[in-house]
């Protein structure tokens, strides 16, 4: 079986990834107030939110895609990921439990010293953050890498769509209105998000007969994906009159056929425009660093009065993810180039 040599198209996937992660987080922040807002907003927020949801699935896919294929044994391929993953991440949930308990302080807040250290436990335990949900699952499904690797090297493709069409099975039946005509069979073994890690390493190796034939499949699973995504949260904000995001959850169907689209479309595809290569690269080297920091950015903008609605949202949704991307990339910069950073800065 031949294995992936660096191409760009990699990177493309991880930079947009990385911006849709930072357009879910200003975007979604019209979702409390989704009862009191104007249509218009309702409508703006909604549709750029469900447009960026295919980012934590495409970050799983690019992992299927990257790693699967690599023999390491369980302690090589750990040995490499402690320094990538973890390092950074405890670098910069420290960050977030100082500014919890600064937040904290500010408030009135006295705890003794055992309940600092509670607290402290519940911060580890959970996430200081509340994107940092995803570091939590990115490991759990990291810890199966070396098993489920070997399995899809040695195995030919009908086996991975037999392992992904019960997978997708699960996803179906774990809608709420399909969850009454689920059968009581075990498919917990099938379920979650490793399904997407080994989507993006059949994805990956998936040839087709043309270009033509990759593009209009791709296109057909993005508009399918992203309509349902965006229609499905209005109707149900329509008839119940309130927000619910069961068309925005990763492992949903929509979502699935969404993202699939997206790595599909841009998989295979790159620019030799030479300023925006030089722009992907440099958000694509600084991604994960800036995926860590920039929830805290953008809290920080929300002080100073900048989000989705500082401006019509239209216009204001997009803006604010540039700058909160523009002044993370430049955090992340900064703290690489001290002593020893490149290891804690992601």
């Amino acid at each position: 079986m031949a294995h992936p040599v660096k191409t760009f198209w990699y990177d493309n996937l991880r930079v947009i990834a990385t911006i849709g992660v930072i357009c879910i987080h200003v975007s979604s922040c019209y979702q409390p107030e989704s009862g009191t807002i104007s249509s218009y907003s309702f409508w703006v927020g909604n549709i750029f939110d469900s447009l960026s949801r295919f980012s934590v699935p495409v970050f799983v896919m690019l992992s299927g895609a990257l790693l699967l294929f690599k023999e390491d044994g369980v302690r090589v391929f750990w040995k490499k990921r402690i320094m990538r993953l973890l390092v950074p991440f405890l670098f910069w949930s420290s960050i977030y439990m100082l500014k919890y308990f600064w937040n904290s302080y500010e408030d009135g807040t006295r705890l003794s010293f055992a309940g600092y250290a509670w607290e402290l436990f519940l911060q580890l335990r959970d996430g200081s953050s509340l994107h940092f949900w995803y570091i939590y699952m990115i490991f759990g499904v990291y810890l199966f890498v070396p098993i489920i690797g070997k399995w899809v090297r040695n195995s030919p493709p009908k086996e991975h769509l037999y392992f992904l069409g019960i997978w997708a099975l699960t996803i179906i039946w774990g809608q709420p209105i399909l969850e009454t005509f689920k059968p009581d069979i075990e498919l917990s073994y099938f379920s979650g998000f490793l399904g997407y890690l080994v989507l993006g390493y059949f994805l990956s190796q998936r040839k087709f007969k043309s270009k033509r034939q990759q593009n209009l499949i791709s296109l057909a699973l993005i508009g399918i994906g992203a309509a349902s995504t965006i229609l499905g949260t209005y109707l149900i904000h329509y008839y119940t009159g309130k927000y619910e995001n069961t068309f925005y959850e990763c492992l949903s169907p929509n979502i699935l056929l969404y993202s699939s689209g997206i790595f599909l479309f841009l998989k295979d595809k790159d620019t030799a425009f030479r300023p925006l290569v030089k722009v992907r690269d440099f958000i694509s080297k600084y991604s994960y660093g800036v995926f860590l920091v920039h929830v805290l950015v953008f809290f920080k903008l929300q002080d100073f009065g900048i989000s989705w609605n500082f401006v019509d949202p239209i216009v204001g949704i997009p803006l604010t993810v540039i700058i909160c991307l523009a002044i993370s990339l430049l955090i992340v910069f900064i703290v690489n180039k001290l002593p020893y950073g490149k290891y804690i800065s992601g």
